[in-house]
């Protein structure tokens, strides 16, 4: 099962929409409540990222009997130094963001306790691509 959402940059009133209407369908679903809450929890704070620094992007998600992959792409600037970034408390957002509860720099952090696997790629200047998959075997996933 595939689900396609478009994210809008800099829309903050729309942020998190995407998120929020998986985790109805993951609930639809019978998707187990504590999976659902981690996949909700990685793929918000993956989409507040693409409205705060890239001017938008797609979220790609699939279910099977395995897992629930979700793919967020952007065509922003890029990550300079995912290591860095991966930091708890480190941000670039805008003051504007920030004056709005966004950018507190626990987004990708946020993002890799809240699934089993995670990858980035990113290039400056063309975008990044954060692929997370959920296990639905594993029911003791609380990190």
């Amino acid at each position: 099962m595939d689900f396609h959402y478009t994210i809008s940059g800099d829309d903050y009133n729309q942020a998190g929409h995407a998120s929020s209407e998986m985790k109805k369908k993951l609930k639809q679903l019978g998707i187990p409540p504590l999976l659902v809450k981690r996949t909700a929890v990685a793929m918000y704070e993956a989409e507040i990222n693409m409205v705060v620094h890239a001017g938008g992007g797609v979220a790609d998600i699939s279910i099977d009997d395995k897992e629930i992959t979700i793919i967020m792409s952007d065509k922003g600037p890029g990550i300079p130094n995912v290591e860095l970034a991966m930091t708890e408390g480190w941000s670039t957002a805008s003051k504007a963001a920030q004056e709005l509860g966004f950018g507190a720099g626990m987004g990708l952090s946020n993002m890799k306790k809240n699934s089993d696997f995670i990858d980035i790629k990113t290039k400056i200047g063309l975008g990044t691509t954060v692929t997370m998959k959920i296990f639905l075997d594993k029911l003791s996933m609380v990190k």
